[in-house]
């Protein structure tokens, strides 16, 4: 599935925007300002570019070209100050984008956003397709099926948008990037991957602050332990045995538990760095002790730490949430073993944006 035709100037490189800068003439410092005026400044109009001549701006214009951003269409608040974001592309596609502030007040007393002054650091989930074709059977998105891919431009605007709604500055906040919203990444690889550069080089990220979450693309995992600049790497793995997987998560009659766990291990990781296998629990299906210790078999040997997920629940979801004391038993065994184990705390559970929840929904809970 491709991405849309590029439309507009967000989304282009500095390679890409030099060569406008040449076919009009103009000296070559221009498309740094160009660069910068677009991603690290995330100014929305050219005509708001006043680093730019106004001859240049105004040629732009009559080429077709623009500032093409996403809007946001409409704003969810959790209780835990959590807001998920319901965010237009220009075709009239909407995905979802999530905003999760740590640390004291998340969200002001009057329920509107604490802004940035309130909270100690942050995370931004972001969508990477329209929609999902993964088809996890576990998760509200995969009702969906997939629409289409996201184009690089789209990838990056949905985190500007956010980092303008919120009053961001990103060299005085820490804010981290978790590829975990509505898609799957590693399905869209060649968009995520220069939306990733162009948020490193242009917008003032980490690389280090970032997250891919895969539901397990082989190929793309071995492309992806070759890239320069390069995010953490996070896998789905949801199951003790292949068995299990096969049933919740079908991508795995195509690319099976081995060729996952064979991929992990070659894995070419940085110093101190660990992937993080993502582990939902579904009541009765994996959430036993018995399939801990299968886990720890799995992972053996991969420098790796676990994230444990109680399922989300939602309308047509044919699983149960398991039990707080079977969570921390899972946990525990983990941990006694050597296996770093995190129980992830849900957040924004209330307004359909916790973990798997996200589906393009109008309407909060009942």
């Amino acid at each position: 599935m491709s991405e849309p035709e590029q439309t507009g100037l967000l989304g282009l490189d500095f390679q890409e925007l030099s060569g406008i800068v040449q076919k009009h003439g103009q000296p070559d410092y221009r498309a740094r300002q160009l660069f910068q005026a677009l991603y690290a400044q995330r100014v929305g109009d050219l005509e708001n570019i006043s680093t730019l001549p106004k001859q240049f701006r105004t040629a732009l214009q009559e080429e077709g070209l623009q500032i093409v951003r996403p809007s946001i269409e409409k704003r969810f608040r959790s209780t835990d100050g959590t807001i998920r974001y319901l965010i237009a592309m220009p075709d009239g596609e909407t995905v979802e984008t999530v905003w999760m502030p740590e640390g004291d007040g998340g969200e002001a007393g009057d329920g509107t956003s604490a802004g940035d002054g309130d909270w100690d650091r942050a995370t931004i989930c972001v969508s990477s397709q329209v929609g999902c074709a993964v088809n996890c059977q576990f998760c509200l998105t995969a009702a969906l099926g997939v629409k289409r891919n996201l184009s690089a431009g789209e990838i990056v605007g949905q985190v500007t948008a956010l980092l303008q709604d919120q009053g961001v500055d990103l060299e005085r906040r820490r804010v981290n990037l978790v590829f975990m919203g509505m898609g799957e990444p590693f399905l869209n690889y060649g968009a995520l991957m220069k939306a990733v550069r162009l948020l490193v080089e242009g917008v003032g990220f980490s690389e280090s602050r970032m997250t891919v979450s895969t539901a397990g693309i082989v190929p793309r995992i071995y492309d992806f332990g070759n890239e320069p600049v390069r995010p953490k790497l996070a896998i789905s793995l949801n199951a003790p045995n292949s068995e299990v997987r096969a049933r919740i998560m079908p991508i795995t009659r195509k690319w099976g538990l081995d060729l996952l766990l064979q991929a992990a291990r070659e894995f070419p990781l940085r110093n101190r760095e660990r992937i993080t296998f993502e582990y939902v629990l579904l009541q009765g299906v994996n959430d036993d002790v018995s399939h801990a210790r299968q886990v720890i078999e799995l992972v053996r040997g991969i420098r790796c730490k676990v994230n444990l997920i109680a399922l989300n629940p939602g309308p047509g979801i044919p699983f149960g949430s398991p039990a707080a004391p079977d969570v921390l038993a899972f946990q525990k065994l983990l941990m006694q073993a050597g296996v770093p184990a995190y129980i992830r705390r849900p957040r924004g559970r209330d307004i359909y944006a916790a973990c798997g929840q996200l589906k393009r929904t109008l309407d909060q809970p009942e």
